[in-house]
């Protein structure tokens, strides 16, 4: 998904941290989703470095998470044929080298371990790794299939910002009409929001929404083991003007709905310019996602220099007067924030719900983890039969 635009133009920013260098000089690169890093914070980096300061340093960003998988698979692919010379072109476009680190959303991980298209990380070379919480390291934590396991040794990124599904609302809208603010996912069945509500067009956030309402997990395994779903599925489809995963805040200021579903990156980066909109944490929990720091499996092994870089630099986003920045100007939460003391946040950080969520809340959130086929066939199923209902 491609959850914002870059804050400055990050486009210039290689020259800056490159410099110049020599054809067989090692350089340290990273391909990162645009807006994920602010633009201010790799110069910091290379400010603090003690060794290594004359490596090359290379950040290139991209518009989409599903371009950067795209790479990976496609490197995966190219690692070690030649280049094609049958037209006898005697120059051919140099590619791009396979970068060090990449950017991936944690949807994407199972998939990527079982394709073979990223090599596990050493966090013992990570500062701040064992303070990170619990359900950070156990996302990136999987066998060889991408399974999760608190029994594996195999650490497969490094999680270095979150977000979270979220509930959006016209403020002005609920104050003229005497309505009464969100808190919760029940609030999406209200009688006084009939036809007044968008939703994403995912079986997963969908279908999990209505398990956090009943009590249950966004990963229950069998569906068929909570026999109100399919009612309740169906009246909040009747509630529902329309699902979509890219128009529903749009459609919000056009007031077309009053309130949405939507993510927290996408409704952040819409509050900044349009102060008449509100977000909620939901009490009861949400699903969460993470932009993970992972490295190819295909990028040749690295010298010294790089491999010390490489860990410097996931250990920087995780330090604690560095995450506040990350979180305000990349509109997407770090995961070492929750164990700083927020008293100590600037105020538009630490009043800002949908960074730092009440922590019983965040405590009930969780991440959307690899489902089972049948249990897949299952929302497929399910979620058919609910977008048929008339």
């Amino acid at each position: 998904m491609d959850r914002r635009s870059f804050l400055l133009g990050i486009a210039a920013l290689s020259t800056t941290l490159s410099g110049c260098s020599s054809p067989n000089q090692a350089a340290f690169r990273i391909r990162l989703l645009k807006n994920s890093i602010p633009v201010q914070l790799p110069s910091q980096f290379r400010r603090q470095l003690t060794e290594f300061k004359d490596t090359p340093i290379d950040f290139k960003p991209e518009n989409q998470l599903q371009t950067l998988f795209t790479a990976l698979q496609a490197w995966k692919q190219q690692t070690g044929k030649a280049p094609d010379r049958s037209l006898g072109l005697p120059f051919l476009p140099k590619q791009d080298a396979i970068p060090d680190l990449i950017t991936m959303g944690d949807y994407w991980l199972s998939v990527a371990i079982r394709q073979q298209l990223i090599q596990p990380l050493d966090p013992n070379t990570w500062q701040l790794w064992q303070q990170l919480p619990d359900r950070f390291k156990q996302i990136v934590t999987r066998d060889n299939q991408g399974n999760l396991t608190r029994n594996s040794a195999q650490v497969w990124g490094a999680p270095y910002r979150w977000g979270a599904t979220a509930i959006v609302y016209r403020t002005d809208i609920f104050r003229d009409r005497n309505l009464k603010p969100p808190q919760d996912w029940a609030d999406l069945w209200r009688e006084d929001l009939r036809g007044r509500i968008a939703l994403l067009d995912q079986s997963r956030e969908t279908i999990g929404l209505t398990l956090k309402k009943l009590g249950q997990s966004y990963n229950t395994p069998d569906l068929t083991k909570v026999p109100t779903l399919e009612a309740e599925l169906a009246a909040l489809n009747r509630q529902t003007r329309f699902y979509s995963s890219d128009s529903v805040l749009q459609s919000l200021l056009i007031d077309d709905v009053w309130m949405a579903v939507a993510w927290s990156t996408d409704i952040l980066q819409a509050m900044k310019r349009n102060p008449t909109i509100a977000a909620v944490f939901p009490s009861s929990g949400t699903a969460l996602f993470s932009d993970l720091w992972v490295r190819p499996a295909t990028v040749p092994n690295s010298d010294k220099a790089v491999q010390s870089l490489l860990a410097q630099w996931i250990s920087f986003c995780w330090q604690p007067t560095i995450a506040p920045q990350l979180s305000l100007l990349s509109q997407a939460a770090s995961p070492i924030l929750s164990t700083l003391n927020p008293a100590e946040f600037p105020a538009a950080l630490r009043q800002n719900s949908l960074l730092v969520p009440p922590p019983e809340s965040l405590d009930r959130s969780e991440f959307l983890a690899p489902l089972s086929d049948a249990t897949i066939e299952q929302y497929r199923t399910l979620w058919a039969k609910v977008r048929r209902a008339v």
